[in-house]
Formats: C-alpha cells, structure tokens, sequence
C-alpha cells in the first residue's frame, strides 16, 4: 500500500521552538509571566458598554433568511459607519465575511489564478504567509522603509512587478510599526496599479487607532483602480470572538461591479456569517467609539511611558497609531537569545522583530494592550536588563 500522503501546501515545520519550550517550562513550575504579546482586547481590562448582549436576543435570529453578501440592514451599517467618518461607501459595494481572514481567501480567489503572485510588505504580520500558502498564491515581499519614520519604497514596490503579479496588499497602518499610508503614497501607488493593472488589498482594521490627527488616507472609496478595503468587529469593536467583518470595493465602475458579481457567488458558496451578528452589528457599531477611546487612552498612555522611561541602549521607532510599539535593542545577541533571556531570567514575554520580518539589527516588539500597572512593570524589567548592555 502506498504511503499516504497530505497536499504539500500543509508542509510546514510543527517543532516547539525553543521559545514555546522555556513557557512550558515556566508553565510546568507555575512561573507567571507577563504578556507583552497580547493581541486580545477581551482580557486586557476594557470595559463594554451595558446591555452589549441585548441585540443578540433579536428574535429574527430564529428565521434564517441567507444573503450572500450579507443581511441588507448589517451592510447598511457598515455603510453608515463609514458615513460618520465622512467616508461614502454604499451597501451595495460591502460583502460581510466571518472574519478578515476569509475575506482575504475570497479576493485571492477571486483575483489569483494558482502559480500568480501578489506582493505584501515587510515588515508586517506573518499570517500572509500561511493565507497565500494555503490558497496556492506566490509572493513577493515589499519593503517599508524606516527613515525616522516608516513609508512605502515605491520604486522598490515596483521592481517586484512582473507578468505574474496580480494584486498589492496594504496594512493600513501596518502592524507592527503603526506606519499609515499617505495620500502621496496612495498616489503613487494608484499610478503603479494602473500602469500594471493590479488591484488594491487594504487592510484596515486598525484604522480607527490613530495617535493623533495626521495625513492619513483611507482606501475605502478609491476609485483610481480596482480595490478592496477590509475591516470588521475584531479591531474596530474589540470583539473577535463575534467573527464579522466586511469587504468594501471600490473602483471603475464596471470592474467593480464584475468583482462584486463574482464575490457574492464566492460569498453564496459559503454563507458563513452567522444571523444575531449580523442583527446586532447596527447597534454594536453606535458603540465603536466609547470602546476605541478606552483602547487609544490605554495604548497611548503605555506608549508614552515607554517613550519616557526608554534608555540610551535603546530606541523606540516612530509609529503613528495601532496598538504595538517597536524597539530596537543592542545587537549584542540575536533577537531569540534576548527574547529567550527575557522570558527565563525576567518573565516578561515580547515578540521578536523575526516575526515580523523586520530587517537592520535586533529588535523585538511589544503590546500596548496591558493595563499600564503590568505593562510598567513587565517593561521596565526589560529595560533594567538592556541597561546592562
């Protein structure tokens, strides 16, 4: 009998690392750590406005009534969320999906054809990798340039074009480094895709986390080319676990809608969103704002006391909003011996820069998630330690 076999797309390395080896160690003898990679609202000490729960008692949730693209009055609301940010966006244009991560899977396959590429920057969250991987789409890395401050190297961008690439993806601001795109970037850009004829992936579930005012730009609504901006309860309500999230196109008009014709066929194959969500999402989104200014009051107080209590062996890279802040530490030792050291000596658990794909030197990230109490406390542990060095 032959051996069986996987499809190769799910080859990836499962080994603990040396990292998941010292936390279950730490773990085994009931050795707290502090978490400063917690992505996690839900357990970070936010407060959710009363009676958050009462729409998921609708009592339409008990008739199902599918839409592809999703219920008429959720897509409404995204619209009119948008709206109260003087972005037009109409329903018609908004497909929901279960969360960012599928809507990514329905624009490459609507997009890419097996062996095509799309081009992602770095650095940037690592999931890209395993998205394209398992939906067959190569891949190129983009660089974002740091020069006191991050932005895209658009020359660099477009030497990656060839014959094979499909589409550019956005993070918008970029996690981890907090960069947003500037409308002279999306000028740019829009000129590149033109010329190419690429699409546009924007994601921007992170959008709202801006620090202060600034030249920042949106892709939702940019009718240059043919785009898609995503977003979604996950960031925007600090919910992840309610699984809703949007695809909002935009574009010439018949591209657009000859995408949108093909992503409700896509949407209809699936019919992932669940029903209460989508009922409650009107009311939950009224509440965005008061749940954003209790994250922005939490991540700029922690930033800001990190900013101040930073030593000279240290630097903390300029980042315009989002809820990560990145330092770059004495490259005395690579990233996962620090990284190691600060989990084993001092307890405190931080990203590497690796993870991220972050290039020129050492550096590691940190969440600016925690309450302010354990994150002085975990941080400042670090930083007694580099003093050192």
């Amino acid at each position: 009998m032959d051996k069986f076999s996987f499809a190769c797309r799910t080859n990836w390395c499962r080994e603990p690392n040396r990292l998941n080896q010292a936390l279950e160690d730490l773990e085994s003898r009931h050795i707290p750590v502090l978490d400063l990679t917690a992505s996690n609202p839900t357990v970070c000490g936010f407060q959710y406005p009363e009676g958050m729960l009462a729409p998921l008692s609708d009592p339409g949730n008990l008739f199902y009534k599918p839409d592809a693209c999703g219920i008429v009055q959720a897509r409404q609301a995204v619209s009119d969320y948008y709206a109260r940010q003087k972005t037009v966006i109409t329903p018609k244009d908004i497909i929901l999906t279960a969360s960012t991560s599928e809507a990514y899977s329905f624009l490459l396959r609507l997009l890419v054809n097996p062996g095509e590429k799309v081009l992602i920057p770095k650095p940037s969250y690592p999931l890209f990798q395993f998205l394209l991987e398992i939906n067959d789409v190569q891949f190129d890395y983009y660089p974002l340039a740091y020069e006191g401050q991050w932005h895209l190297d658009i020359p660099a961008l477009e030497k990656l074009v060839d014959a094979k690439t499909r589409a550019v993806i956005l993070v918008n601001p970029n996690n981890p480094t907090g960069s947003y795109l500037s409308e002279g970037e999306l000028d740019a850009l829009n000129k590149l895709c033109r010329k190419h004829h690429l699409s546009i992936i924007s994601d921007e579930v992170f959008f709202e986390y801006a620090w202060e005012p600034g030249d920042f730009v949106s892709c939702v609504g940019n009718q240059e080319v043919l785009t898609f901006a995503l977003g979604g309860v996950s960031k925007s309500l600090c919910l992840p676990q309610m699984k809703c999230s949007w695809i909002a196109a935009s574009g010439p008009q018949a591209l657009r809608q000859d995408a949108l014709d093909r992503l409700e066929i896509i949407a209809d194959t699936y019919l992932s969103v669940n029903t209460p969500v989508q009922h409650a999402l009107g009311a939950w989104l009224n509440n965005a704002r008061d749940i954003q200014q209790q994250i922005i009051a939490r991540v700029k107080q922690n930033g800001q006391w990190l900013a101040d209590n930073i030593n000279d062996h240290t630097e903390m890279l300029s980042l315009q909003g989002g809820w990560y802040a990145t330092l770059r530490i004495p490259a005395v030792r690579s990233e996962e011996e620090w990284v190691l050291e600060f989990v084993r000596e001092d307890h405190v658990l931080v990203y590497p820069g690796y993870f991220f794909d972050m290039t020129g030197g050492a550096h590691i990230v940190l969440s600016l998630l925690p309450p302010a109490l354990i994150f002085q406390d975990a941080v400042g542990r670090i930083l007694k330690k580099l003093a050192q060095y």
